[in-house]
């Protein structure tokens, strides 16, 4: 399947920023957090679009998008020092591709190497050095069906955030199309308000770091679905165990790919291991923060593990379900107090305290599921598929709602000499 770059040019707001809003300020928990790209890819049907033109459909989309920067202005800005966006219009990459191939084939068998032609950038989970703070490439497929990649800087924003971007940029586009009346919400940038910076960060990328390094072993990126029914029986063997407790799909698969991420590496009968997972902090703060709060606001729930209770994983669902029950709203308030600086920072120092010994595995999840980035309606019906492309970062692990009610998409990255062993631990869960 041959994907061709038709274009690429630099997409600017369509209304200047006003001088007053040139310096975006970037909040405490920003300033620990390096420039490096997130992917996403959204996938959409041909049924609405084989009817128009390619050449329109890609004239309301750059259209449309550019009047969405004018109110994501810091999305078009770059990177000043250490604590500020430069809001100087100066743009987002975007690259439009034409894919020699129908999308129902991809959807078949989806292939990494082919999904990371869908993106603009290869996102290695290290710094980058592209200026843009946000990369998108439309890709059309000769069945009229559309894959848009996605890749945003972290530096500025987090999961929910650039789907609020992406859901507003999408109704905007509708509207242009005269086929939604959709309201399109403003965001919040309280970001900063809520988490000022306190002091000069003296946070610099230390290139030991492990999401940082260049790797020194082949990884590879695999894809594993976890249907309802599964996610359902490791729910009811967890539940079995703790009777009262309720968890949540997210926190039994996560469990389950920690144990089986652990037996793929070997790690030893004395070995530690660590989990790490963002926290979403909206809505756990008091009061809740808006849905469109645009910025980082997130803390790291982290779960460590050693010796027999490695194999457990049903008791590892408890020590995740206890590390999620940490981020809650007395929480929320420690950060909006006059420590609250410190109470992020120690936050990331915890998890990095275990990720930097070479004694230690850790793992680290990002979860998009819930989140409502399969609304992200164009005009022509919302995504059928979200995924995903490779990553560099051994061990981290992207959840993903499926294209199934109720199930968990997996894209798991790890060293290609582990991949055997840990598909044996996922056939004896679909076995059992």
């Amino acid at each position: 399947m041959k994907i061709n770059i038709v274009t690429t040019q630099l997409i600017k707001p369509s209304s200047p920023t006003p001088a007053e809003r040139r310096d975006y300020k970037l909040s405490f928990i920003e300033c620990q957090i390096p420039h490096f790209y997130i992917p996403l890819i959204l996938y959409y049907s041909a049924q609405k679009t084989s009817n128009v033109k390619q050449s329109q459909i890609f004239k309301w989309l750059k259209t449309s998008l550019s009047e969405t920067l004018t109110h994501f202005y810091p999305m078009a800005g770059r990177i000043k020092g250490q604590t500020l966006i430069d809001c100087n219009d100066q743009g987002i990459l975007y690259a439009e591709a034409e894919v020699d191939g129908h999308l129902s084939d991809l959807l078949k068998n989806p292939e990494i190497q082919i999904l990371d032609h869908l993106s603009p950038c290869k996102s290695s989970g290290r710094i980058t050095d592209e200026r843009e703070l946000l990369a998108i490439q439309v890709n059309f497929f000769k069945c009229g069906g559309l894959a848009i990649g996605i890749c945003h800087s972290h530096r500025i924003a987090d999961g929910w955030s650039i789907c609020s971007f992406i859901k507003a940029w999408a109704a905007t586009a509708a509207k242009a199309w005269g086929l939604s009346n959709n309201m399109v919400l403003e965001p919040v940038f309280n970001s900063a308000p809520l988490f000022p910076l306190r002091k000069t960060p003296d946070f610099e990328p230390d290139p030991e770091t492990p999401p940082l390094q260049t790797p020194v072993e082949k990884f590879v990126t695999k894809r594993f679905v976890f249907d309802a029914p599964v996610i359902e029986l490791l729910k009811s063997k967890a539940m079995a165990r703790w009777p009262g407790a309720k968890p949540t799909r997210v926190q039994v698969v996560s469990a389950y790919i920690w144990k089986s991420c652990m037996a793929a590496n070997g790690v030893e009968e004395n070995g530690t291991s660590v989990i790490s997972h963002p926290v979403n902090l909206r809505k756990r703060m008091i009061p809740p923060l808006p849905d469109t709060s645009f910025g980082n606001i997130f803390q790291m729930a982290h779960a460590v593990t050693s010796g027999a209770a490695a194999k457990d994983w049903i008791g590892l669902v408890e020590k995740i379900r206890e590390a999620f029950g940490k981020i809650n709203q007395s929480y929320g308030q420690k950060l909006l107090g006059e420590n609250g600086c410190e109470v992020a920072e120690n936050n990331f120092n915890e998890v990095g305290r275990f990720l930097v010994r070479k004694d230690v595995h850790g793992v680290r999840f990002s979860s998009w599921c819930g989140f409502p980035i399969f609304e992200a309606d164009f005009g022509w019906g919302n995504p059928i598929w979200v995924s995903s492309t490779s990553f560099s970062c051994k061990n981290h692990v992207f959840l993903f709602d499926s294209r199934s009610p109720g199930g968990i998409e997996a894209w798991i990255v790890m060293a290609e000499k582990e991949v055997a062993k840990f598909e044996q631990e996922v056939d004896l869960l679909t076995m059992n």
